[in-house]
Parts: C-alpha cells; structure tokens; sequence
C-alpha cells in the first residue's frame, strides 16, 4: 500500500492533519491559521525558552540495537525538554509553537504519530499547553524547534545565580536514567531481548518525564537556585555554581538512590564489577536528558519530597573556580564538570 509522503500532501494537506491532533490550551486566543497566535499572559510577563533537536545530532531514527525512533518518540521528547526549561524558572508552562523541518520523503505518518506525542506528554505530565503555532519547512534532515512560554502566577523566577554557602543541594527526579538508555539503544544488546527494567531505562531516553509540580513546589519552599538538568548533573551544578559565585560539593554516597535502578542496564554492558560501578556512577553524574531539576535551598528550610538532598553549598576556596565536584570516591579532580554533554564536544 502506498503510504502519503509530506511532499505529496503538501504544506497544507499536511497542516491539515496536525492541527487536530495537537493539544489545546486556555491561554490560547487565537490559534493556528493566522500570520501569528494570540496568547494570554496572566502574569503580565512571559517566561520564554527555545529548544532544538536535530536527527543524528539529539535522537536517531534507527539505533545500533535495532530500535526505531517513532515520530511519537521525538514529539514527547520535544515536550518534555521545553516545559523542563519554564519548569526550572518556578513558572507553569502555557504554550508552545513548534518548527519541524523535514525531508520531502517523511511519511505523514511520521509527522502525525509525531503530533500525538507532543499531546500525549502534555497530557501525561498533566499541563495544560496549547500549541499555537509554528512553521513547516523542507531540509535535508528532521529538525524540530520549539519555543514554550509560562507564567509565573504573580511570583518572581527562581535562578542559577541565588545559591549561597550553607545551603542544601537537592534533585527533583532519577539523573542517569536517559544516559543508561542510550547506551542500551547504541549498544550491540538486541533491542528485542531486553527485559522491562532495561525497557523503562530506553523509555527514559526515549520518553523522558520531567518532574513538572517540582518546580513551583520549589519555589514556594524558598529555594534559592534552580535549573533543569539537561547536559549532565556535574556540568549543570557547575554552571549554577559560576553562576551563584560558590562551589558545590556532592556526595557521591547520596547519588546511590540514582545509581540503583541502571545496574540491569550495566550488568548488560559490562562484565567485570568495577567496570559497572564506574559506568552507572558515570550515568549519574554527567549522563543528560532526563530534564531533572537541580535546586539549593537554605539549610533551615524543609525540602519538599519530590526532592533529594545530594550534597551542600560551600565557598569557593581561595585560588579556585567556582566549580561542582563530587566528593567520595574517586577524587573531585577526576569527577569535575569536564564530564558531560556538549553539543560541539567530541561524541
């Protein structure tokens, strides 16, 4: 059976087939169909962040172990890292507009399946985003960029910059989870021979769920600093740390409650036990994509539940940078946020 390529549907055969398939939202006056949206902003300011993802640069359509990257994959993905960014500020996301640039010989299949997954992850994260708008272009690759407001609700933002000596840094969410999963999806391990432990691993790469009240729960409980974590928990804590002007210092013991669940992931990869210690100590603490948050808060102040102390705000010390290491074990020389994603790194 013939199946419909963008290029046969055209621009608004296409449009035509993603518009009702996308989410809906309250904040939204006047959507898609226009030269531009109208949106509320209750706050009277906007909270905005951009995000790209790029086929064989953030997901890839086919995977060493035989997996294939469904347009749902990538269009909950998209989701999860844009509301993640609105989410670290203490706003609730509102709208998103998305661009896909695509390959004239996409299915519209893919392109639908794609739709669903954006309003499948809004759903299951339990936002309530419209998709406004956006744009439909032609490359040579599938590219996705998105742009995602949110309203603070009449409070101030929370920022890298607020950390100070003698707080508590604490985690909202499983950092290392996404990093186990694309090593089982670039690995030799047959896709089809994982177990459910393995599969909820892929799925977090795949499916990442942001932990979205932990945000304002933050905020309301005083935190001073705040970020999402999508570069790794080393080099994101290090980045707020030159931000805040201090250190950050994590106790490689309190990482154990992440660590945990990515042993059946290494036991799959590798065979010698020091080996697996050192790889899901590595995916926990400069593994990405997990759109974790990463808060300080006072030391007086109770941490809500959603989150984990992982270690304390000190300052820097007389002749060194403003850094995160991770004290215990191997030394915090050889655990620095030199470890971790960089889109213009080596792979």
């Amino acid at each position: 059976m013939h199946e419909l390529t963008v290029a046969a549907a055209g621009e608004s055969g296409l449009l035509a087939r993603i518009f009702p398939l996308l989410p809906q939202g309250r904040s939204t006056i006047l959507g898609p169909g226009d030269d531009a949206a109208l949106v509320a902003v209750p706050d009277g300011r906007a909270v905005i962040s951009i995000d790209t993802q790029t086929q064989d640069q953030d997901f890839r359509l086919a995977w060493n172990s035989g997996y294939a990257s469904t347009g749902r994959d990538v269009g909950w993905k998209c989701a999860a890292q844009n509301l993640s960014d609105i989410n670290a500020m203490g706003a609730v996301p509102h709208t998103l507009f998305i661009s896909l640039t695509l390959p004239p010989d996409t299915l519209v299949a893919w392109v639908e399946d794609f739709a669903r997954g954006v309003r499948d992850a809004v759903h299951a994260f339990g936002a309530d985003v419209a998709v406004a708008g956006g744009d439909l272009g032609r490359g040579r690759e599938i590219s996705v960029t998105a742009t995602v407001l949110g309203d603070l609700g009449g409070r101030n933002p929370v920022l890298r910059s607020g950390a100070q000596p003698g707080d508590v840094v604490a985690v909202a969410g499983s950092p290392g989870r996404a990093a186990a999963g694309f090593a089982l999806l670039e690995s030799d391990v047959p896709h089809g021979s994982l177990g459910p432990a393995e599969l909820a691993l892929v799925g977090s790469q795949c499916r990442p769920v942001p932990p979205l009240a932990a945000g304002p729960a933050a905020l309301d409980a005083g935190a001073n600093a705040m970020m999402d974590l999508s570069d790794g928990l080393l080099k994101d804590a290090a980045r707020l740390a030159r931000a805040s002007g201090c250190t950050l210092e994590l106790d490689r013991d309190r990482l154990a409650s992440f660590t945990r669940p990515l042993r059946a992931a290494a036991d799959l990869l590798r065979k010698d036990e020091g080996g697996r210690e050192q790889l899901v100590l590595e995916w926990a603490a400069a593994g990405g994509e997990d759109f974790a948050l990463l808060s300080t808060f006072p030391g007086s102040t109770a941490v809500p539940d959603s989150f984990t102390v992982i270690g304390s705000v000190v300052p820097t010390a007389p002749g060194q940078d403003h850094d995160a290491v991770l004290r215990g074990g191997p030394g915090p020389t050889a655990w620095n946020a030199t470890r971790g994603w960089d889109h213009f790194g080596a792979a």
